[in-house]
């Protein structure tokens, strides 16, 4: 049967990694990586009717049911890409996404998360979806995009507490610093709306993350439960929107931030390019395994400010974030896993264990792409 073919593939998979090998020999180019991770990721969204993008493949499972909250900022990964490459169909697949994403915003502007409930927002989710929303209408595809934009930002406006800050309808009902990344959306929504409340809602959220940095650079409330160390994932959520809002908002205090753990996760890059998946406030790594989504989401923001500030030091550790990732990307295979990333390196570590979840990819073409600009020399405007 075709279906025991992807689980004969992680066990091979898994095999290799036990053993500490690649899945190839061969040197890929970056081109060819960007095309092998775009073309996984229209696979993951021709597996369901709705044009949303699945969760991702896992061993498990087999493809799972479209993601509400990582289509939305998928679709900015494949208008870029469609820019970049020339490839109209993929602003056709984004269209698309866009509007299963406005088939699943609840009435009160928010989206929810099915895997919690089917009827409640989450502010996580509501801001990774403005994302996508305020892509496609920056770009024009429609007014549709702007309404359902406007009410997602009106949403997380409404949900936020007297001190203004996110502290419910967020995942297990704690203040999250990784929440920075809708801060982000948030300000930009509040640039093109020109409302205050929203921005002013973005900096208390902003303003209380930089408060939980410690000295060496990390983040208290990072994680997805109180007191766990979190995943190189969450805290690089955490990095990028700190970074991407200070520059929204002119705030340089958010891009110090920023670069503080962005140096914090450097001190940890081995010489092979391999980040623990998890590292606590002590500065210590809490996990052998490498979480690979935080491994390119590192890069990029090593990347950009590498490009911002011209540190060669921030520049190498992103090359090097990069390869290692690139080398645990099988271009061989079924098309189950043919181009994508898995969750994590061993594919049994903690993170998204013996899966491939669709962010992975996303943020490794991100990542793919800065490596083309910064072998290209300076980054277009």
């Amino acid at each position: 049967m075709s279906s025991i073919k992807p689980v004969i593939r992680i066990g091979t998979r898994a095999a290799l990694d036990l053993a500490r090998r690649a899945p190839s020999d061969d040197h890929p180019s970056h081109d060819e990586r960007v095309d092998a991770g775009l073309s996984w990721l229209c696979r993951a969204q021709d597996q369901g009717t709705d044009r949303g993008f699945s969760y991702g493949y896992t061993v498990r499972g087999g493809w799972q049911p479209s993601y509400v909250e990582t289509t939305g900022y998928i679709i900015t990964t494949f208008l870029a890409a469609a820019r970049r490459l020339g490839r109209p169909e993929l602003t056709e697949r984004a269209v698309e996404a866009g509007d299963w994403l406005l088939s699943a915003q609840l009435a009160d502007g928010s989206f929810p998360n099915p895997g919690l409930s089917a009827t409640d927002g989450v502010v996580f989710d509501t801001g990774q979806d403005l994302f996508g929303l305020l892509a496609l209408a920056e770009q024009g595809h429609g007014e549709r995009f702007d309404d359902g934009a406007r009410q997602a930002m009106t949403w997380l406006v409404k949900v936020a507490d007297d001190e203004s800050r996110w502290t419910r309808n967020t995942f297990n009902s704690i203040p999250h610093v990784y929440n920075s990344r809708v801060a982000w959306a948030q300000a930009k929504a509040a640039l093109r709306f020109d409302d205050e409340a929203a921005a002013a809602v973005a900096r208390a959220n902003l303003d209380w993350a930089c408060s939980q940095q410690v000295d060496n650079g990390w983040f208290d409330n990072c994680a997805f439960t109180v007191g766990a160390p979190p995943f190189t994932h969450t805290t690089a959520y955490a990095g990028r929107g700190l970074l991407e809002a200070g520059r929204v908002l002119d705030e340089p205090r958010y891009i110090d931030a920023a670069t503080g753990v962005a140096r914090a996760a450097g001190r940890h890059l081995r010489a092979d390019g391999r980040l623990p998946g998890r590292i606590g406030t002590d500065d210590r790594a809490a996990s052998s395994s490498v979480c690979l989504t935080g491994s390119a989401q590192f890069a990029i923001i090593w990347f950009e400010l590498a490009v911002e500030s011209g540190d060669a030091i921030m520049a190498d550790w992103a090359r090097r974030a990069v390869d290692a990732v690139g080398r645990q990307q099988d271009l061989g295979g079924p098309d189950e896993t043919r181009g994508a990333i898995k969750g994590s390196s061993p594919v049994w570590g903690r993170y998204a264990p013996l899966g491939y979840p669709n962010w992975a990819t996303k943020f490794f073409v991100d990542a793919v792409f800065r490596a083309i600009d910064a072998s290209a020399g300076p980054e277009p405007s």
